[in-house]
C-alpha cells in the first residue's frame, strides 16, 4: 500500500475543525482506503450507500444517526442526497461526540443540497488519484502511462492495468453515470468521451464538437458538464485582462487521468505512446494534474491571446504572477510566446518543465525544469 500522508494530515485537521467532513473524488481514487487509514481514531461507524443492509438501517436516519458516537463514515453519499438535511440538523446540535465524514464521487453541485444544506458545518476536500509525490519520481512514466487511478498504478503489468482502465470506462458509464439520475446512452457519451480526447489540451469549441458528433451545442456542453463534475475532465479557465489584446475566454480541456486518456486514444504502451502525435498534449495534461494536485490555491488559469502568444498556467500567489510552460522537448529553450506573456501579464518568473533531468536558465526570468523537480518550484512560489 502507497501512504497517503499529505491527503491523511488534511483529512484529520478537517475533521477537528468542522462537524462534517466531505471528501470527494472520482470512483476508485482511494477515498475509502484513505478512510479506513483513520485507525488512530476509536468508535468508527462505517455506511456504504451501496450496501443494502446499510442502506436499510437509514429508514429513519435522523433517529439512527444521532444514536451514533465517534466517527461516522458515509461512503458514495450521491445514493442519498436526502441525507444532508438530516446532518445539517445534526450538526446544528453541536454534538461533540459525533463526527461525519462523507464520501462522494460527484461535486457538490451535482450531489443535489450539498452545498446549500451545510453552508458553514462543512469543510470539502479532493482526493486524486496517486502523484508522483507519493510513487516516487523513479515511477515517472509508468505513472504517465497508467495514470493515477491506484489499481491501474498497481497493476501486474501494462495488460492488466489497461484492462482495468477499460472496465472501469464501461461500469462508469452503464453504472455510475445512471446513478446520479442521468441518463444518457452509454455508447453516445462514449463517442463524446473519445472525441474530447482528441481535443485535450486545446481550447473549448461546442459549435466544433457538436458538428462532428450531430448532435446540439447544449446538449455537448451538457455532456461536458457532466464528466467535469464526476472528476473525469478539467476545465481549465482562462486568465484575461484589458491589456489591449483579444484574447480567449474558453476553458482549456483536459482529461484528468493520463491513464484514461491513453486508453481512449488507444495507447496501451510506452513505445506507442513515444510515437503517438498526441504526446505533447498528453505530456502537458500529465503535468499540469501533477502541479495541480500539490498546489494549495485555487487561483491557476491558462492564458492566450488571439495572436498565438499564451502561456500553459498562470498562477497568482502573493501579489505576484508566475507562469508555467510543459514541453514535450529534450532541451527547451525561450520562445517569443513566453517573452510576450512576460511582458504582457508582468510575470514574476516563467519554469519550463521538460522531461529530462536537468535544470538550467533561459533568461534572467525564465527557467527550464526537469518533471521531477515540481515539488521545488511549489516551495518557490509559496
Amino acid at each position: 500500500m502507497i501512504p497517503r500522508n499529505r491527503y491523511l494530515h488534511l483529512l484529520q485537521n478537517a475533521l477537528k475543525r468542522t462537524p462534517i467532513t466531505v471528501l470527494l473524488g472520482p470512483r476508485q481514487c482511494g477515498k475509502t482506503t484513505l478512510a479506513h487509514m483513520l485507525t488512530n481514531l476509536q468508535n468508527i461507524t462505517y455506511l456504504d450507500l451501496e450496501s443494502h443492509e446499510d442502506l436499510s438501517k437509514l429508514q429513519n436516519p435522523t433517529l439512527y444517526l444521532e444514536s451514533l458516537r465517534g466517527l461516522v463514515v458515509i461512503d458514495e453519499i450521491q445514493q442519498k442526497p436526502d441525507l444532508f438535511p438530516v446532518l445539517r440538523v445534526l450538526a446544528d446540535k453541536k454534538n461533540k461526540y459525533t463526527k461525519f465524514l462523507i464520501l462522494g464521487s460527484a461535486s457538490p453541485s451535482l450531489i443535489k443540497h450539498a452545498s446549500e444544506s451545510l453552508a458553514g458545518r462543512i469543510e470539502f476536500i479532493e482526493l486524486g488519484g496517486f502523484d508522483m509525490e507519493e510513487t516516487g519520481v523513479e515511477n515517472l512514466e509508468k505513472l504517465w502511462l497508467r495514470g493515477c487511478f491506484p489499481r491501474s498504478f498497481l497493476a501486474k503489468n501494462n495488460k492488466d492495468s489497461m484492462d482495468w482502465r477499460e472496465n472501469f470506462i464501461n461500469t462508469f458509464l452503464q453504472r455510475d453515470i445512471p446513478q446520479l439520475g442521468i441518463f444518457i446512452p452509454a455508447p453516445a457519451m462514449r463517442r463524446f468521451w473519445t472525441m474530447l480526447a482528441h481535443y485535450h489540451g486545446q481550447i473549448w469549441n461546442a459549435s466544433e464538437l457538436a458538428q462532428a458528433l450531430g448532435l446540439s451545442g447544449k446538449t455537448v456542453r451538457n455532456y461536458l458538464d457532466i464528466l467535469t463534475q464526476t472528476y473525469m475532465v478539467r476545465q481549465l479557465q482562462p486568465w484575461y485582462e484589458n491589456i489591449h489584446k483579444r484574447q480567449v475566454k474558453s476553458p482549456k480541456i483536459y482529461l484528468r487521468d493520463s491513464g484514461i486518456f491513453h486508453t481512449l486514444m488507444s495507447i496501451p504502451e510506452k513505445q506507442i505512446l513515444w510515437s503517438h502525435p498526441k504526446i505533447g498534449a498528453s505530456w502537458e495534461g500529465f503535468m499540469l494534474e501533477q502541479i495541480l494536485k500539490t498546489f494549495p490555491s485555487q487561483n491557476i488559469y491558462f492564458w492566450s491571446s488571439h495572436s498565438g502568444a499564451e502561456i500553459d498556467l498562470v498562477i497568482m500567489s502573493g501579489g505576484k504572477r508566475y507562469g508555467i510552460e510543459f514541453k514535450w522537448n529534450e532541451a527547451p529553450t525561450i520562445t517569443r510566446s513566453m517573452q510576450i506573456s512576460m511582458h504582457d501579464l508582468n510575470l514574476e518568473k516563467i519554469w519550463v518543465i521538460y522531461p529530462g533531468k536537468n535544470i538550467y536558465p533561459v533568461h534572467k526570468k525564465i527557467t527550464v525544469v526537469s518533471a521531477t523537480k515540481i515539488l521545488q518550484i511549489i516551495k518557490d512560489i509559496y
